[in-house]
């Protein structure tokens, strides 16, 4: 996780996981080995094989660029675990739509350093990371990982995608 600068329009100075938008070049970038079928499957629910494609992608090239951890080059999309999504209200006048993935560190190559998008990077345990004042999306995608960690491979297959934050009116999937 790393700190979002000040000059940030979407949540200054707040504490937050490395993310961005998929380029168009993300939609058919080369992958050393492609999204699994269960990251996949969760991804279709709500985009097609191309924007989910370019999903994993996009997470892949964000964590390089903002943290320097590396999936590899090309990236090996295997390892990703579709978490969930987060979406801002309507109303919110910053739009926020955003899938949140996980990996095993195993699956990670690399120094923290990154392109100085986040300050302060740095790994939280999970006790740790609770602890702190998150945002409401930070915090619940972390109560999210939480649960998955407990949960047994079948479980995480037939685990439901849609939940809704009654706080503030965000959404998750």
């Amino acid at each position: 996780m790393g700190m979002r600068g000040a000059r940030h329009r979407f949540m200054p100075n707040r504490l937050v996981f490395p993310g961005g938008a998929v380029d168009r070049a993300d939609l058919s970038a080369p992958v050393a080995s492609g999204l699994s079928k269960r990251t996949e499957a969760a991804l279709h629910r709500n985009s097609n094989a191309k924007l989910a494609h370019g999903l994993g992608f996009a997470a892949a090239r964000e964590l390089l660029e903002e943290t320097g951890l590396s999936l590899g080059v090309p990236p090996a999309l295997d390892g990703l675990e579709y978490l969930a999504r987060a979406v801002t209200p309507a109303d919110s006048p910053i739009r926020f739509n955003a899938r949140f993935f996980c990996i095993h560190a195993s699956r990670v190559a690399g120094e923290l350093g990154g392109d100085g998008e986040l300050d302060n990077l740095r790994f939280h345990d999970m006790a740790e990371a609770l602890a702190l004042e998150l945002a409401a999306p930070t915090r619940r995608m972390l109560e999210q990982l939480r649960g998955w960690l407990e949960m047994t491979e079948a479980e995480r297959d037939a685990r439901a995608q849609f939940k809704v934050l009654k706080d503030r009116g965000w959404k998750m999937e």
